[in-house]
């Protein structure tokens, strides 16, 4: 068996020999196996295209949901495939029904897509948006009593919350949120729940997902779990898949309410999204391919996620020893439990007050710190042949990583070198 970091990148994934894929996080990537598998699949769909998407595909979609289901705790009924994570949201969200006083709760740390769905929302029904603060390093603790802070605020408006939207895993910071303790508060004040799990399978246990019954989740496949772009797993428990009318765009498995009662609803729900409208579906049914290389070639879920989780934990502190600093992270520790890492870069802010009072740069100047930030990620990509994440959070610059299976600790060792002299170089002004 190949062991992880450089030896697994090396013999099973097509990465330019030069390029140091630090941002799994971002658009994932999927191992040579999976990507031989799909070709096939798509040699086979050109071959006889009438054949293999009437009569094929749908055999295998099936094979496909199947397997996808258990990494959830999830029954196959209760699992379909869309291309993303953000169609699984709007699908969810525009499928809802809205009056006036609704309003959709979610935290500052919203996906900007996610937020830019219900800012749609905004315009076309009564429904409104409603921000919960949320500035990291946070506990749990803290988490749960600004919703419900939030929460009595809007009633005492004489609006109702008909839906809490939250991810299992934030996009940046990178860090775990309490997503069962979410669930589990919004459950006991009447209120339904959709997550945003684009960083949740693969990345960390879902298993217990459908016991802790969440309303919907919706999780990007490509991502952790090594299947190629896009696919995304839709949960709808049979309780709710009533409110499912629809996918997006709508399709001819459409059904208006009248028909709809005529089939059971959960062969109502698969039928709407086995086929919805002409894409590349082969991203679907690579889910079977590649899950046998994560069981066979590393060892099975449970070994990934040790490995990532670690290497994650690890190399951030390994980082942040190098550069003088320190990896965010919480009292308890559970912001750290997924496979990022985020990491503060050297660089001091210079505030409005400091510079007045002192009269001379002592930083980056706060208006700057976005556009340095930029600049150090462009010159990652064009000088280091690599993507490295920085952005100015909280007062100061960080760089989330994430660790995979592909890459060690001496990968992480080199991106703080890299960063160390693009910090050096931005404080002499080398971005203006």
């Amino acid at each position: 068996m190949v062991p992880f970091g450089k030896a697994m990148r090396e013999a099973h994934f097509n990465f330019a020999a030069s390029y140091v894929p630090l941002n799994h996080g971002s658009f994932g990537t999927f191992p040579n196996s999976v990507r031989d598998y799909q070709r096939s699949v798509q040699s086979e769909t050109e071959a006889r295209p009438d054949t293999f998407i009437r009569f094929t595909y749908p055999k295998l979609l099936l094979q496909a949901r199947q397997a996808v289901a258990p990494l959830l705790g999830a029954e196959t009924e209760e699992v379909v495939f869309v291309p993303n994570a953000l169609t699984g949201i709007n699908t969810v969200l525009r499928n809802l029904v809205y009056v006036d006083g609704d309003v959709i709760l979610h935290f500052s740390t919203i996906y900007g897509g996610c937020l830019k769905t219900i800012r749609s929302l905004e315009e076309t029904t009564p429904v409104r948006g409603y921000s919960i603060e949320l500035i990291y390093p946070i506990e749990n603790d803290e988490i749960i009593r600004k919703a419900q802070d939030a929460l009595n605020i809007i009633r005492q408006q004489g609006r109702r919350v008909v839906l809490a939207v939250f991810d299992t895993i934030l996009t940046f910071p990178g860090g775990r949120l309490p997503w069962e303790s979410l669930v589990r508060f919004y459950r006991q004040q009447g209120i339904m729940t959709c997550i945003d799990a684009a960083h949740g399978i693969g990345n960390i246990d879902l298993t217990h997902l459908a016991w802790v019954s969440p309303d919907f989740v919706i999780s990007n496949c490509y991502k952790w779990l090594m299947v190629p772009r896009g696919c995304a797993v839709l949960y709808v428990p049979r309780r709710n898949q009533h409110l499912i009318k629809t996918s997006y765009p709508t399709d001819g498995r459409y059904l208006t309410e009248a028909d709809r009662k005529k089939i059971p609803q959960a062969q109502y729900f698969g039928n709407l999204f086995a086929h919805v409208s002409t894409i590349d579906t082969s991203p679907y049914l690579c889910v079977l391919e590649a899950l046998k290389f994560r069981r066979e070639v590393c060892g099975g879920e449970e070994k990934i996620r040790a490995y990532c989780i670690q290497l994650a934990k690890e190399g951030g502190k390994h980082m942040a020893a190098i550069m003088d600093t320190e990896v965010l992270k919480n009292k308890t520790g559970t912001l750290e439990d997924c496979c990022f890492t985020n990491v503060r870069l050297p660089l001091d802010v210079e505030q409005a007050k400091e510079a007045s009072v002192v009269g001379e740069s002592r930083g980056i100047r706060h208006e700057d710190a976005q556009a340095v930030a930029d600049w150090m990620t462009e010159r990652s990509v064009i000088e280091f042949d690599t993507y490295l994440a920085v952005r100015y959070y909280a007062g100061g610059f960080w760089t989330r990583l994430s660790g995979q299976i592909y890459l060690d600790l001496a990968d992480f060792a080199w991106a703080a070198g890299v960063l160390l002299e693009l910090c050096a170089r931005a404080q002499h002004g080398d971005w203006k």
